[in-house]
């Protein structure tokens, strides 16, 4: 009873152990840690920073084209000193002054994009207190209205409210190619730690199969049927798969910190990665890829802003070259008495009619100068352009070959490691039986070794080409529809 009563317990502890070590792990497929890495890492919580940047500057812009209210004023604006005062004869005095003027002024204003000009409201009181004379004086405009209008000048409004836009959405667009680039990042780690582990299991199991073979070979030695060289050959390979393990297990650390830091996963459990699927349920035309990169890529918005901008600063350097002059009309009411009560009473009409003007009559060339530059810099920003979009559609087109190579590709490497694999097989049971040599048994192992790193880099080929197609287009192929992250 004893005997059965402590077999129960081992038996007990082993299957804790056991799963004490499976809790320990965790199992990651590459959809999951992509999902991570967009959720968690440093780099999505930067385009989210970035986005908001954009955000609050697309607010500032169109906070331009709605009235703006302010208030001003000085309260109070008191005042004691001597002031020098010219004397009729010629001489200068020094009079004292002790008083307060204060004043308070509200104003409204709405540019009008359209003309650039501004229409502008206001309403003033102003109070005077004279200390030393015992006199109060006070000033106002119950309201007066007018208009501002640039004559010949640079319109900012107008071309601000073309680009402006663009540029918004553009920035949306590239929080959207962000988070495909983190995705494209976070399959690469993905892949990384994934070749880590196979190597790994590689080197684990060749040592494993290289000490049973170095037994077996030590008994044919014994009975004379190998020589010792061949167990030499055979501690060599031992010795070589011992340090392949210890080499496999630091690339796969390291493979691993690598993507615990980029994905933010905080756990210190192990990580176990799932093998991606092989295949992917979509179709892929070059026609639909380029038509939804120029419907959705931020670089196809740029192409338009870029051309925009140059233009704007030919109309700018134009703007700024000839006559400019500004139309100053205002109509309003003011008063002034010496109590508040009598100051809004009959005000007195207020009239400004006022035209500013600026004529270079003599610049040495310099306003043309700006021009010709300004318009030879749009040339060439169209040039720039039409070779930037002959490099976006290239890119595309290759991406789309590449990725349907990729398809075909993993079928051949997926063959491939299965040959090799039962190539070995086949190479180690000759070898126990004698009917091979050392040396085709180590090439039987090598080619085994090589065949399965080759399907995983095949893998992961594929599943990067799936990862920058989805970033050139920003289209999600699978379901059929636009990328989108709110």
């Amino acid at each position: 009873m004893k005997l059965k009563y402590i077999y129960i317990v081992c038996l007990f502890l082993s299957f804790t152990v056991h799963a004490q070590q499976l809790n320990d792990t965790i199992h990651l497929n590459l959809q999951q840690v992509v999902e991570m890495a967009r959720q968690k890492s440093i780099a999505s919580k930067q385009a989210v920073t970035v986005k908001e940047t954009k955000y609050w500057e697309w607010r500032t812009y169109k906070s331009n084209y709605q009235p703006q209210l302010s208030l001003n004023g000085i309260l109070p604006g008191y005042s004691k000193s001597f002031i020098e005062v010219v004397q009729p004869n010629g001489t200068v005095e020094f009079q004292p002054v002790h008083n307060d003027n204060a004043s308070l002024n509200m104003s409204f204003s709405q540019s009008i994009a359209a003309t650039g000009g501004t229409i502008f409201g206001t309403t003033q009181l102003q109070r005077f207190d004279d200390f030393d004379r015992k006199n109060t004086l006070y000033n106002s405009v119950p309201y007066g209205i007018g208009y501002s209008q640039p004559l010949f000048q640079f319109n900012q409004l107008r071309w601000d409210n073309r680009i402006e836009p663009l540029k918004y959405n553009e920035s949306k667009q590239e929080y959207v190619e962000s988070m495909e680039e983190i995705a494209i990042v976070a399959s690469g780690y993905f892949f990384d730690l994934l070749l880590a582990q196979v190597n790994y299991q590689i080197a684990d199991t060749n040592l494993v199969n290289t000490k049973n073979i170095l037994r077996i070979a030590n008994e044919k030695l014994d009975i004379g049927k190998i020589s010792k060289n061949e167990i030499l050959q055979l501690q060599l390979e031992q010795l070589n798969a011992e340090k392949a393990v210890g080499i496999a297990k630091r690339d796969m650390e390291i493979a691993t910190l690598n993507l615990r830091t980029y994905t933010g996963l905080q756990s210190t459990d192990k990580i176990a990665l799932e093998l991606p699927q092989s295949e992917i349920d979509m179709n892929v035309e070059t026609d639909k890829v380029l038509k939804e990169a120029y419907e959705n890529r931020s670089d196809a918005i740029a192409f338009v802003r870029r051309i925009a901008e140059a233009k704007r600063d030919v109309a700018k350097a134009k703007g700024d070259n000839g006559l400019n002059a500004t139309l100053t009309a205002r109509l309003g009411y003011s008063k002034s008495a010496e109590s508040i009560s009598k100051v809004y009473h009959a005000p007195q009409d207020q009239q400004l009619l006022q035209l500013e003007f600026d004529i270079p009559i003599l610049d040495w060339g310099r306003s043309k100068s700006r021009t010709n530059t300004a318009q030879a810099n749009l040339q060439f920003t169209q040039y720039a352009v039409e070779q930037d979009k002959q490099t976006f559609t290239q890119e595309i087109v290759t991406q789309v070959t590449l990725f349907d190579m990729m398809k075909d590709q993993l079928v051949l490497t997926a063959k491939a490691d299965s040959i090799a694999e039962e190539k070995y097989e086949i190479a180690k049971e000759k070898y126990v039986l004698g009917n091979l040599s050392i040396t085709d048994l180590s090439i039987a192992f090598q080619e085994k070794d090589q065949a399965k790193r080759d399907d995983i880099s095949a893998l992961r080929d594929f599943w990067g080409a799936y990862y920058q197609l989805r970033y050139l287009s920003l289209y999600d192929f699978e379901k059929n529809e636009k990328i989108n992250y709110q």
